[in-house]
This record gives structure tokens, sequence and C-alpha cells, in this order.
């Protein structure tokens, strides 16, 4: 997942509520106190507010997961209502000008939920950990995403997605999106992964076979501006992190909660 701040994240995390729009007139609050000069939060009374937030508990097979009537799904029941409405005037009005209207996703936390791993190992990441926690492949949804994925393609929106996992975790990935019912353009043309080892050349001034420094920004609006360049007009963005949505090449962001950790 790319998770070299989640600790940090625990005390950025304090705008947990701060689900929203980003880039589209709602919440848009700071990410980090780390420069402040006031006390930060108390990090144990920080993580029983994340969990009332999501409602989280365990499920007859010992599962963490969040509760359909938590404050974290009316967020994003407003924020899909929102997309949707949106994506239909957009699709409407790209078609009718000729354009090929299109969508990004993000996929952690996004599109699947990782909360059991966050809560199981109590907020910290651990590669190993967390490649054997992908490669099962059984991640829930994110409330209401598998629905605006096909929402999307029902309205000739082409669908694509842009995510931190490495191309190593390409086949999880794809058959944990096919399980929570977001199979839609799951090919190697419309699922952008991280492939250190290969850069594709659109991604040359950070990437050379071998070498990476891109940043996230970097690396997802480099991406979306290759799309773009492939004749497609990106009309939204979706992500749970602000460095999924910075950067450009998108008509509008649509910023998802995620207060379990932070992505810089």
């Amino acid at each position: 997942m790319h998770k070299p701040l989640r600790i940090a994240a625990l005390a950025a995390a304090v705008v947990v509520a701060g689900a929203g729009l980003y880039g589209a007139g709602a919440a848009t609050a700071g990410q980090s106190t780390a420069n402040s000069t006031h006390e930060p939060y108390n990090i144990g009374l920080l993580v029983k507010d994340i969990d009332t937030y999501y409602g989280t508990a365990l499920d007859g097979n010992g599962v963490y997961q969040p509760s359909t009537d938590s404050q974290y799904a009316k967020d994003l029941a407003r924020i899909d209502a929102d997309a949707k409405k949106y994506i239909d005037q957009a699709a409407r009005k790209g078609h009718h000008k000729g354009e090929k209207p299109a969508v990004v996703f993000d996929i952690d936390d996004t599109l699947l939920l990782s909360l059991d791993y966050e809560r199981r190992y109590n907020y910290t990441y651990d590669s190993a950990t967390w490649a054997d926690y992908v490669n099962k492949a059984d991640r829930p949804a994110v409330f209401g995403s598998p629905e605006l994925v096909r929402y999307a393609e029902s309205k000739g929106v082409e669908v694509f997605y842009n995510s931190g996992l490495s191309e190593a975790q390409r086949s999880a990935a794809v058959e944990n999106l096919k399980k929570v019912g977001a199979d839609v353009n799951l090919d190697a043309d419309h699922m952008f992964l991280k492939d250190k080892a290969n850069p594709p050349s659109y991604l040359s001034a950070c990437a050379t076979p071998g070498t990476w420094t891109c940043t996230t920004v970097q690396y997802k609006s480099g991406t979306r501006k290759h799309i773009e360049d492939l004749g497609y007009d990106v009309i939204a963005n979706f992500g749970d992190q602000y460095s999924d949505l910075d950067g450009g090449y998108a008509d509008r962001t649509y910023k998802l909660p995620n207060p379990t950790y932070f992505v810089s």
C-alpha cells in the first residue's frame, strides 16, 4: 500500500469526519499537526474515535467491519449521491460534445476496505503482513463503491484504476474487485499499478528501469495525464488520500474518508 506515514496519520486523523468532496466545495481540512505548538490529540482516544466513526465491530468470521449505520457510511452515501448526479450530467455533456468521458478510481480504501488490517495491527504497517493481507483477495468493499463503478459504466463512462498497489499484486487486486462486484475493465489497459522495475515511459521524468523517484502525486497525476493523452476526459477522480487527487488532470475530485493512515 505505500504507508510510510501511518503513525503520523493517527495524529492527522482528527479530521476523521472531514469526509467529503475534495475540490468540490466541502471539507479540505489540514492533514497534519506535525508543526503544531499544541499538545497533539491523545492517540489512545483517537483510536477509540476511529472505532466510533466506523462503528467498528467483529463479524461472525472474526473480521473487523464498519457499521452500515456509522457516520462513515453516511459520509460515503452523501459522496456517492453527489458523484452519481455529477457523472450523469458530465457524461451526457461529454457524449453530446463527442468527447470520451472517463473516471479514475484508487483501489485501497477507495474500493477495497482495509479496516480489518488497520485495526488488527493497531494502525501500524509491515510490508510482509500487508502483502499477505492483499494476496488473500478477501477485503470487503468500501460501502457503495462497486455500485459507483458500475453506475459510471452504465452511463457510457470509461472506468480506469490508478493504484499504489504493485504490479506483483495485480492478480489479487483483480480477484478481490471481482468478488465485491466491481468487475469493470479489470484488464491491464485500464488498471494502472506501480511497476518500479519497468516503469512506463510516460513516467520517465521520475522513473526509469530500476530507478523510481516518483512521489505519489507524480505517479498518480502522471497516470491521469497518460489517460487523457489517450483521448479521454477524466471527469472525476476518486481517492481516499489527497495525494490520490492532487496534480490535476481531472475535472472534479472526490475525497473519500480515511482516518487510519496518511500518504503524502
